[in-house]
């Protein structure tokens, strides 16, 4: 070993990403906000949804039933929901359905 043998960031394990979850929370015990908002998106009204603790696959399944139940478009990026308009309480009732702890943030 060099003089010193300290090396922080030299070897292969440093490049490795620490593990994940090994299991995301159970939905009752997940915390999931669902707030109005209008930053960003140039004036337009946008309810979104955070703290999904979801697969992928899970999350754009429940995308769907969201765009259903309120009659509106949406997307998932970055793992937060966005419901095109001010669709609160339909996003609160239909997450509570699927077994959710929903709590309404912001205004």
């Amino acid at each position: 070993m060099a003089k010193g043998g300290w090396r922080e960031f030299s070897g292969p394990e440093s490049l490795r990403r620490p593990e994940a979850a090994s299991a995301p929370a159970p939905r009752g015990l997940q915390t999931v906000r669902v707030q109005r908002t209008r930053a960003g998106k140039g004036g337009k009204l946008v309810t979104t949804i955070t703290g999904l603790e979801t697969p992928e696959a899970e999350a754009w399944q429940l995308l769907k039933r969201l765009k259903a139940t309120a009659g509106t478009g949406g997307t998932l990026k970055d793992g937060v929901i966005e419901l095109q308009g001010d669709h609160v309480a339909a996003a609160l009732a239909a997450l509570e359905k699927d077994g959710y702890r929903p709590k309404q943030a912001g205004g």
